[in-house]
């Protein structure tokens, strides 16, 4: 009785045991391979429990979301002879799930250490050769991490595709002591020199923004002159305007007043030669002679009192002398 306690027991044990080595768990944004005796299965697998044959097979798992490898303190000789140290490169990568399989056939699961690592170190050493101390360390420096990135991406386009670099982020080169202090009295220079140059920008754009000023200034004083000038004028021409219109008012009134006094003299001219007629002259010529005061008569009165077409009074005598008009009363 005891004895089959005892194997029931190990039976137990033997199977705890093997349940713990054949349960293994896969983390979210990983997926799993498998080995068995070294070699590589064709099953992946997604997050999750899953099961295995234990001692037989080990699994490993492989992240699928974005990562980021620290290449750290890679050496650099620039073309010069000049050793430099790049502290730390960080390159921003993602596995597509779907090419995890091949990577792993082909670069095992620490993939990145060939395509990564060492091809950081590969290209920045490129880089370097072909170029002089002070374009790596100042003029290039801005254009190392594009330049890397796009010479990662190549190859991994054609050896490695499903690997993709999002970004590479290059820390400034640790440069000697002797050649990193004469780059700090240049760049103090160059920053006096920067400073020099932008006063001399602003004092050159304070004298330009005067002179804008001093000429926007005298174009509108010379468009206000322009402007008083052109009012004078129109108000000039406006009196010359009045002035010809009342000359023209005065005139046509003139002449309307000339046209009516030569009308009236016209009409008046007809009126009388339709009325001084020979009848109504010897009527006047009578009712002008009736209102004298004293007649006077004699041989020549006559003469003197002659008026064309009218008779001569009649001879009173040779005597002279005078009648006074009766008295009234």
């Amino acid at each position: 009785m005891i004895n089959q306690n005892a194997i029931g027991m190990s039976f137990l044990i033997c199977l705890a045991i093997v349940f713990n080595f054949s349960l293994h768990r896969i983390e979210e944004g990983h997926v799993g391979v498998y080995f068995r005796g070294g070699a590589l299965l064709p099953h992946v697998s997604t997050p999750g429990f899953h099961m295995m044959i234990p001692m037989l097979t080990s699994f490993k798992p492989v992240q699928v979301t974005l990562q980021t490898d620290e290449v750290k303190n890679v050496p650099c000789g620039t073309s010069g002879g000049v050793m430099i140290y790049f502290d730390r490169i960080e390159v921003v990568n993602i596995l597509d799930a779907n090419s995890v399989y091949n990577m792993v056939r082909n670069y095992t699961a620490d993939y990145d250490r060939a395509l990564i690592f060492d091809k950081v170190h590969h290209e920045l050493n490129q880089f370097c050769s072909v170029h002089t101390l002070h374009e790596v360390y100042i003029d290039l420096f801005d254009q190392i991490d594009e330049n890397l990135k796009t010479a990662l991406q190549k190859d991994l386009n054609e050896i490695a595709p499903g690997l993709s670099i999002l970004a590479v982020r290059v820390t400034k080169p640790k440069i000697p002591e002797t050649i990193r202090k004469n780059y700090e009295l240049m760049e103090a220079e160059k920053t006096k020199l920067l400073i020099s140059t932008q006063h001399q920008k602003v004092v050159e754009k304070d004298a330009e923004t005067d002179r804008k000023k001093a000429i926007i200034e005298a174009e509108k004083e010379a468009q206000v002159a322009q402007i008083q000038y052109n009012q004078k004028i129109m108000e000039k021409e406006s009196l010359q305007r009045m002035a010809a219109i009342e000359d023209e008012m005065h005139l046509a009134r003139e002449k309307s007043r000339s046209d009516a006094d030569y009308y009236q003299m016209e009409k008046q001219a007809e009126a009388n030669k339709l009325l001084l007629s020979k009848e109504y002259l010897e009527l006047e010529k009578y009712k002008s002679l009736s209102q004298n005061a004293k007649i006077y008569f004699g041989q020549d009165i006559p003469k003197m009192f002659s008026l064309g077409g009218c008779t001569d009074f009649p001879d009173l005598g040779s005597s002279r002398g005078k009648i006074d008009s009766p008295k009234e009363g």
